[in-house]
């Protein structure tokens, strides 16, 4: 790791779970290893000339989870779990609020029922279908599919999409429900696109 002749090192700070950059901050070896000893996102602050824990006094700690050097070695790139805002000023990223990609939304949604496979919740309504087993799951996302169709004939875009989104959430629940991955069922459709 390659730090400047004042001992930093500029570290970005990056979203885990959807990608977004949050900050940009400084490290120096010390502060570095301070992450790595605690887990928790560690800089040093330039304009007060001291080591500082992100968050220690908001609350809205930055959990390590992967970091990684740029090709030079120059530049930290840390991948983190946001606990709140990261900045100062209340939003998400210190870079302003982003519109979610499609993508955000759809890993969250994966997490949450990865959440539900591994802790069950009361109430929770991919808890009951888990309760009532992978048959009822399967039939589920028949009766989405019917329903989407259905709503394809019909001159009504709102509920088209309605019923898309329903199609969309009970199949990643029989994919989980089956220990498929998203990925793999993508990995499928790119090596189909390559042949």
């Amino acid at each position: 790791m390659k730090y400047d002749n004042n001992g930093f090192i500029p570290t970005i700070i990056q979203d885990s779970q959807t990608n977004q950059v949050l900050m940009l901050g400084y490290m120096t070896e010390a502060s570095f290893n301070q992450t790595l000893k605690t887990r928790l996102v560690t800089f040093f602050s330039r304009s007060r000339n001291e080591i500082w824990v992100k968050g220690a006094t908001s609350g809205n700690y930055l959990e390590l989870i992967n970091w990684s050097l740029d090709c030079d070695e120059d530049t930290l790139l840390i991948l983190a779990k946001a606990k709140g805002p990261t900045c100062h000023s209340g939003t998400t990223s210190c870079f302003g609020e982003i519109k979610p990609c499609p993508s955000d939304t759809l890993s969250k949604l994966i997490d949450t029922i990865d959440e539900r496979f591994t802790i069950p919740k009361e109430r929770s309504y991919i808890q009951s279908l888990i309760e009532k087993g992978l048959p009822k799951i399967a039939q589920k996302v028949g009766e989405e599919g019917v329903e989407m169709v259905i709503e394809a004939m019909r001159n009504e875009p709102e509920l088209f999409k309605e019923e898309a989104a329903d199609l969309l959430f009970h199949y990643l629940i029989l994919l989980r429900a089956k220990e498929v991955s998203l990925s793999e069922i993508l990995e499928v459709l790119r090596r189909r696109m390559q042949e």
